[in-house]
């Protein structure tokens, strides 16, 4: 049976996994999700919050071998947590997620990119701690497939997203290379461009990438589908 620990993306929380959560959490399989510092219901000041401090509070929350699933800014964070326990991680999945590569933040990764289609609904504070999505463009850009509703939901829940963790270059080395991983592509993504994520994984091997015919928020456009792709990832 897969234990699973789900990791937000950018300015989202826990509570965007709460359609997955239900369909994992049967059939004798278990899954958790956490706030990641300075995100949902964590205090912890946007000024404090540093990439080591994701990874740290994801290793924290790990009590048995888990199943690591990363959404979008969430790439760097579990392959940071990765780095420090590789022990505890049984699979890493990138789901439509930046995947870290020597010397470059995730900031670096999404400016490489042939576009930058999330930029023109960022609004970054005047102290340049944080950014947030403006609340007109967040259902064009992250969730234009959800059911109706789902914007609104969103909009009561998004927190502003720290810049410094999106700025820091991640140490990579066979800590994290050496656990198993799979990618998952999402082919209407208005966030991170497709052509990006299949360019983020042109030389991963065969069989470790796979596709949803989603937006950049699967988990609320079509939660059955990727509760069933998880689970395959897991078994195989």
């Amino acid at each position: 049976m897969a234990d699973f620990l789900l990791i937000h993306g950018s300015s989202h929380g826990a509570w965007c996994w709460r359609d997955v959560l239900p369909l994992l959490n049967r059939d004798g399989h278990s899954a958790r999700a956490i706030d990641l510092p300075g995100h949902g219901a964590d205090r912890t000041p946007a000024g404090q919050v540093t990439l080591d401090l994701y990874a740290r509070a994801i290793v924290a929350a790990i009590d048995r071998r888990v199943v690591l699933v990363g959404h979008s800014m969430a790439g760097y964070p579990i392959t940071a947590a990765a780095e420090i326990a590789p022990e505890k991680i049984a699979k890493l999945i990138y789901l439509c997620a930046y995947v870290p590569v020597p010397g470059q933040s995730l900031a670096d990764r999404r400016r490489a990119a042939p576009r930058q289609p999330l930029m023109a609904a960022v609004r970054v504070a005047p102290d340049r701690v944080t950014w947030s999505a403006d609340p007109d463009q967040v259902e064009a850009v992250f969730y234009h497939d959800c059911p109706p509703g789902t914007a609104d939901y969103a909009r009561a829940h998004l927190t502003p997203q720290p810049i410094l963790p999106q700025e820091t270059v991640l140490t990579l080395t066979e800590r994290s290379a050496a656990i198993p991983r799979h990618y998952i592509r999402c082919e209407d993504d208005r966030t991170i461009p497709p052509e990006w994520q299949e360019h983020m994984t042109a030389d991963w091997p065969e069989g470790t990438v796979s596709t949803l015919p989603t937006s950049h928020s699967p988990f609320f456009a079509a939660p059955d589908l990727l509760a069933a792709r998880l689970l395959e990832i897991a078994r195989a």
